[in-house]
């Protein structure tokens, strides 16, 4: 796969579906420095703050490194919406305290594991290399990021919180299949 002006090109036809899913992927870390953004502008907590700012970093690096892959006319036209999305899904339960972050945090990490583990399993079956390397190295960061928030998190989660987990993971797989068309 190469990128180009016009946009991704791929040796073979059959890998265009890797389009929508690159942009969601592309969407998704958008949202997820976002949601680190909203978590910094609330709390004062030094430890979580140390902990947000590390995961941005490497969050930025994820976007970074999508936005090579993909072009920005073949990029979510509804970015603005997982900036805001991503900013509150940090930002109110970092006006809840650490472990509701931390509940956060591993449900959006586990979510995006589930999501790029399918994606990596078709890319395998398709033969392409490229891309799958990239999700590999993304995967690996993600699933650090929820063992260290499921590590740091409540040893047993409350109702309100399996509910607020419920939520990001359904909200996270509503705004996927938006990103993938638009």
């Amino acid at each position: 796969m190469s990128n180009t002006d016009s946009g991704i090109t791929f040796d073979r036809d059959d890998l265009h579906w890797l389009v929508a899913e690159l942009r969601s992927d592309h969407a998704g870390e958008t949202g997820a420095v976002a949601i680190y953004q909203g978590i910094l502008t609330v709390t004062r907590d030094r430890d979580l703050r140390d902990f947000a700012e590390r995961h941005l970093l490497t969050e930025m690096g994820h976007l970074a490194r999508l936005s090579e892959e993909l072009p920005l006319s073949k990029q979510s036209r509804l970015l603005p919406i997982w900036k805001v999305a991503g900013f509150l899904t940090g930002a109110i339960p970092a006006c809840f305290g650490t472990a509701a972050v931390f509940i956060t945090i591993d449900a959006v990490e586990s979510f995006v594991e589930s999501h790029y583990q399918s994606q990596i399993q078709r890319l395998a079956e398709c033969g392409e290399t490229e891309v799958r390397a990239l999700l590999n190295s993304c995967l690996l960061d993600e699933v650090k990021h929820r063992d260290e928030a499921r590590h740091l998190g409540p040893d047993e989660i409350s109702i309100p919180g399996r509910c607020w987990q419920w939520l990001v993971g359904a909200g996270s797989d509503f705004a996927v299949s938006l990103a993938r068309r638009y």
